[in-house]
């Protein structure tokens, strides 16, 4: 099975050497990890992945090879009851019941009876109008009819909730995509400033033809090489309604993975928040707290923020508004930090912008970037890096 694994790694394009399968092979002989799937997974994935933006198709390849072997990731305790989640069979009301079920009120009164109805219920419920279940016409749970409410794990069955409340799983994006990516790189190639300093030495042709001509020996000269010194913040949106454009973003991705040396990226979902990840699989165990970035990095970086803006307005305009996490401000007030604090600042949506005036969440991110949203598309990228451009 080891050595299918192997293969398996090769042909999804993951270096894998002999040499680390000798070392993994060591280290379960040294009994370094723990007896359990998960402990092996970490293993395996330390010694065969050097880079990143491989993870994704390691992740593919561990799924494939070793079939129904039950694994875990994910924080200790987030997961919602199993129980809770499947709705056994949707009701079904007449346009009269319907009728009958009426809106809570505010976000505030909403999410205030959720505090309380979950201080008070003791056991599940299903079919019911009051309590968190499922299949009923309660304002909270899954799988039932509210056309206002919060739906807490399951699938969107009316689309009408008024707040969801899931763990998801997202992937990483592939850095590693070539096909596509020539003519993005054209158009991140106008957010250039070339610089020399500090750079590794190249050998100076002509000034050592130069000098060997004017000295009558070999004078080979050296000079600094050339390199992009623009310096770039990358906020990718990833999951839920940005599944569509995976590909799309991985070609972004991989290509300012290769135009810009000075790049830093990072995920969120939704809206930026207080904390955003490298790694979509730990961004639960692992985040990086939003006010470090604001300190960490220079106001001189540019910041390009990907999505589709595509969200309840809640989830920009209130606390608590998050789809995760109950977050103490606001998205809104988290995204005028960054933009303050790096006005080099464009937000690209992979949404065509004949569609922008639909959403009414795409109309107040863009409110918030001053206008700079643009298409994630040839022109629109021309148009964004013209914009940093001129942003000093």
């Amino acid at each position: 099975m080891f050595l299918d694994f192997l293969d398996e790694l090769r042909a999804a394009g993951i270096p894998a050497s002999l040499k680390e399968h000798l070392l993994l092979l060591e280290a379960l002989d040294a009994e370094v990890i723990g007896r359990t799937p998960e402990d092996f997974y970490y293993l395996s994935r330390a010694v065969y992945v050097k880079d990143e933006g491989l993870l994704d198709r390691f992740d593919q390849v561990f799924a494939k090879v070793f079939r129904g072997i039950a694994t875990r990731f994910g924080p200790e305790g987030a997961e919602i009851p199993a129980d809770w989640l499947k709705a056994i069979a949707e009701r079904f009301l007449s346009e009269e019941e319907m009728a009958k079920v009426r809106s809570l009120g505010s976000w505030d009164e909403i999410m205030e009876t959720l505090k309380k109805r979950l201080e008070e219920q003791r056991e599940r419920h299903q079919g019911g109008s009051k309590w968190i279940g499922t299949g009923g016409t309660s304002p909270f749970g899954n799988g039932g009819y509210n056309p206002e409410g919060v739906r807490i794990g399951g699938e969107s069955t009316h689309k009408r909730a008024l707040k969801v409340w899931d763990q998801r799983e997202f992937r990483n994006l592939d850095n590693s995509r070539e096909l596509g990516t020539r003519n993005i790189k054209v158009a991140l190639r106008r957010l250039r400033r070339f610089a020399r300093e500090g750079a590794a030495d190249e050998l100076d042709i002509d000034g050592t033809i130069d000098g060997t001509a004017r000295q009558g020996w070999l004078d080979v000269r050296m000079r600094p090489e050339r390199r992009n010194a623009v310096k770039l913040l990358l906020f990718l949106d990833v999951g839920g309604s940005m599944d569509p454009f995976v590909t799309l973003c991985e070609e972004l991705f991989s290509a300012a993975t290769s135009e810009f040396k000075n790049l830093e990226f990072f995920y969120f979902h939704n809206c930026p928040y207080e904390g955003v990840w490298k790694d979509n699989r730990r961004r639960f165990a692992e985040r990086t707290p939003t006010a470090d970035l604001l300190h960490k990095y220079g106001h001189d970086y540019k910041c390009v923020f990907v999505g589709d803006a595509s969200m309840s307005p809640y989830e920009i305009t209130h606390p608590g508004g998050s789809v995760e996490h109950m977050n103490e401000e606001s998205g809104a007030t988290w995204l005028h930090r960054l933009t303050t604090t790096y006005p080099a600042a464009v937000w690209l949506n992979p949404i065509p912008r004949e569609q922008w005036g639909y959403s009414q969440s795409i109309r107040i991110i863009r409110d918030l970037m001053a206008d700079r949203m643009y298409p994630l598309s040839l022109a629109g990228l021309d148009a964004a890096m013209r914009e940093l451009t001129r942003k000093r």
